[in-house]
């Protein structure tokens, strides 16, 4: 495991501790790369799962190689309804069905239900709203594609955490700021610009720099071009992303 400190002098304890557990790529190979997203956050007490990529097997197989237990997970957080960020979920609720979801109220009743089913509670969201102290959901973003992000504040800046970016990254960023209103520290996750092309993504990353984005860890369906556009673009403010990466903030 591969871990980056984003803070000026050595911390007691660091404000915010995140893991990359799921991505298309790997740091090593005992751990297991596949489409799809999940990273855990530690931070205030809590510590919170992003996403649950697309496979059960994985996840679990990635978690018991980075010492992370499900039952020691106090909530998880889905960014929108698609299989590769919801695929590990209920094998998660049934090895600790003590967690609560943050979902969106756009998800099928059907997926409520069988969360249910399994004993375990959810929490709906349609705007803004905080979840547990310093830690708030977007809302509801996006039109044909609704998804939510999550944005933990720090003293350095917030930081906001994506799954796919469905709405349009620059809009999240901006609503990120329009919320906490902070700048923005730290930018993690899939940025969707996978079919983009590179005047298109060269443009995103002018918003990121407009928008006074300090790092970016773009990953998953960001594409590999537009990661290697943004390592070239952002320089010590680029942070490599991929399965076993972990981001220390002081």
């Amino acid at each position: 495991m591969q871990k980056e400190t984003l803070t000026e002098k050595k911390a007691s304890s660091p404000e915010l501790v995140l893991t990359t557990i799921y991505d298309n790529r790997a740091m090593s190979e005992k751990l297991r790369a596949d489409w799809g997203f999940s990273c855990l956050a530690e931070t205030r007490g809590k510590r919170i799962l992003f996403d649950t990529g697309a496979s059960a097997k994985i996840l679990q197989s990635n978690m018991r190689e980075l010492n992370v237990s499900p039952r020691e997970i106090d909530a998880v957080f889905l960014s929108h309804d698609h299989w590769d960020h919801t695929g590990g979920l209920f094998w998660l609720l049934k090895e600790n069905p003590k967690l609560e979801v943050f979902l969106l109220k756009s998800f099928p009743r059907e997926f409520k239900q069988k969360i249910k089913s399994i004993g375990a509670g959810f929490s709906e969201a349609s705007v803004a709203r905080g979840l547990f102290a310093g830690i708030l959901s977007t809302g509801e973003l996006g039109q044909s594609i609704k998804e939510q992000s999550l944005l933990i504040d720090t003293g350095k800046g917030t930081v906001v955490i994506t799954g796919c970016s469905h709405p349009g990254i620059p809009e999240i960023i901006k609503t990120a700021k329009s919320i906490t209103g902070k700048e923005i520290l730290l930018v993690i996750g899939g940025f969707h610009l996978l079919e983009k092309t590179e005047p298109e993504i060269k443009s995103v990353i002018g918003e990121f720099k407009e928008l006074g984005v300090k790092k970016a860890a773009p990953s998953h369906c960001t594409g590999e071009k537009a990661i290697e556009l943004f390592k070239a673009e952002y320089g010590e403010g680029f942070i490599s992303n991929s399965a076993g990466k972990k981001i220390v903030i002081g």
